[in-house]
């Protein structure tokens, strides 16, 4: 269920996007209201779910995980207990950061960090291709990082 925003609230989400670090002061200042009313709004924002977790957000290279993977999965079948057993299995994997149902040529649509080649190698062949009723998974590795962003286009 879509939650109402008005001006104030998204003004509020596009600054707590860009650094959730910011104090109720600084973004109440920023926004033009005063502590308390600012902070009254984001309690109000989380517990509708608008915010769901405030996260850091790290560098994947920094920290040695250098290959981004997107992998297409085609499943054999699609009745419930197939769909729920290859989603329980994925969201196990660390190495799979996001996976989504597609539409379309393919059933999912992975994308999974590892540190190299022969780490996804590995991980491909021990752990995803053993989930049982993949008919085909095709994968393409990212070669350079155009656009990299969690934040929301927000009006």
């Amino acid at each position: 269920m879509q939650v109402e925003l008005n001006s104030l609230d998204l003004k509020i989400l596009k600054l707590l996007q860009q650094d959730a670090r910011i104090t109720t002061a600084e973004l109440a200042d920023k926004v033009g209201v005063s502590q308390s009313p600012c902070w009254r709004r984001i309690c109000r924002l989380e517990q509708a779910g608008v915010i769901r977790k405030k996260v850091v957000l790290l560098d994947n290279e920094k920290v040695g995980l250098e290959v981004v993977i997107f992998t297409a999965v085609n499943l054999s079948t699609h009745h419930g207990k197939t769909l729920q057993e290859f989603e329980q299995r994925v969201k196990n994997f660390p190495e799979v950061v996001e996976c989504y149902t597609m539409t379309g040529n393919m059933d999912y649509m992975l994308k999974i960090v590892t540190k190299d080649m022969h780490h996804y190698e590995k991980f491909a062949r021990e752990h995803l291709a053993q989930i049982p009723n993949i008919r085909e998974m095709h994968s393409n590795v990212a070669i350079t990082r155009i656009k990299d962003t969690t934040e929301l286009p927000l009006g």
